[in-house]
């Protein structure tokens, strides 16, 4: 997925291990092996540290296959063996019986560490497919309107969440969507999947934003009857329509109480907030179906930024939110692709880099005559 989510994917960077580092760790049990050979060789008998052989290959237990783990207690055992040769009174067959018998559950506790982690990876392949679903491939260019996107996941294995986005091709204009399910879990996907796959079949029928709110509102409603919340709370989502007509001039905002968009014009910015709220998809029957659809200049060169709550409500421990407003502010005229990769720098470093949220973003920019022109 060409897209600065999937290149990101968690949001995690730091905790990939750098090659060198890795290839130590990997090494640490025949490191281990070494060292207390020649402490056991070196040392006086008395200090025994030949008793400490059976560590190394409960330690490879942790990373290696269970092939590497029985050599490797294989090795222990000759090397107590040989140190028996030179100290005699070593206590050789209670140290041998020990090696024996932690490589044997050593190589046992391989399997199984191996078994898990291939169960693990057919996890990960069905969440890759899941997020192929919701949150599909996005060109980087439409005519003149240039779109990054930007995902995280709050945990840390995850691939995907409540976040969702998605944006379509029309021929009213290019329409976004941006929103979040309350909640977490798979409850939280499937809903996401139904109002993702809801926008891209009405973002073509409706000629209006009106027309789309009130479709993923039926979707939500629907998979919430069908599939209904395990809480005391109903399950609902916040969502957020945007249309760029072709004649561009102007944005379309339609608000299902979502963060409000920023718009960033040479400097300054604007909140686009709404006139009036909409109500929250699945909560239309609750308090009506009134929508209200915003119009907004957006002129060539332009910035445009639609987040959900993850990024706004991201914070460290004492407590203080990232001000995301006042970043947005200090950008520089940068391409889309790159205020998100600051974006994404900037919040894990505020956050201290635990995420309580998942995170999605769309930053798109208008470009100017001679842009469009380029490739």
């Amino acid at each position: 997925m060409d897209i600065l989510g999937n290149v990101i994917e968690s949001g995690r960077p730091w905790l990939r291990r750098r090659p060198g580092r890795g290839r130590l760790v990997r090494l640490s049990p025949v490191i281990l092996t070494v060292v207390i050979a020649s402490l056991a060789y070196a040392t006086p008998p008395e200090m025994a540290f030949s008793r400490l052989l059976p560590a190394a290959p409960a330690l490879a237990a942790a990373m290696w296959p269970v092939l590497p783990t029985v050599l490797l207690g294989t090795v222990c055992l000759l090397l107590m063996i040989g140190l028996s040769l030179v100290f005699p009174d070593l206590g050789t067959w209670w140290t041998c019986a020990g090696i024996i018998a932690v490589t044997v559950a050593a190589a046992y506790g391989s399997h199984l560490r191996l078994q898990r982690e291939r169960t693990l990876l057919q996890v990960r392949l069905v969440a890759d497919a899941a997020q192929q679903v919701v949150l599909s491939p996005l060109p980087r260019l439409f005519g003149n309107i240039e779109i990054e996107s930007l995902y995280l996941a709050a945990a840390a294995e995850a691939r995907i969440g409540g976040d969702f986005y998605e944006v379509v091709e029309t021929p009213y204009g290019i329409r976004m969507l941006i929103g979040d399910v309350r909640g977490k879990g798979l409850p939280a996907v499937g809903e996401a999947a139904a109002i993702v796959n809801a926008f891209r079949e009405a973002a073509h029928g409706e000629s209006g934003l009106v027309g789309i709110a009130r479709r993923l509102d039926a979707s939500s409603t629907r998979y919430n009857a069908s599939f209904p919340s395990d809480g005391p709370m109903e399950r609902f989502a916040t969502a957020l329509l945007v249309e760029i007509p072709h004649e561009g001039g102007r944005i379309d905002v339609l608000n299902c109480g979502h963060p409000p968009p920023l718009l960033l014009n040479r400097g300054e910015l604007r909140v686009l907030e709404s006139s009036s709220p909409s109500p929250l998809l699945s909560l239309a029957e609750l308090i009506g179906d009134h929508y209200s659809v915003d119009s907004f200049e957006f002129a060539p060169g332009d910035l445009l930024l639609l987040y959900t709550d993850g990024i706004a409500e991201a914070r460290v421990r004492d407590g203080e939110f990232f001000p995301l407003a006042a970043w947005m502010r200090r950008q520089p005229p940068l391409a889309p692709r790159e205020v998100l990769t600051a974006l994404h720098r900037d919040l894990l470093r505020h956050s201290k880099g635990r995420l309580d949220d998942d995170v999605a973003a769309l930053a798109v920019r208008l470009r100017g005559p001679r842009g469009a022109q380029s490739p």
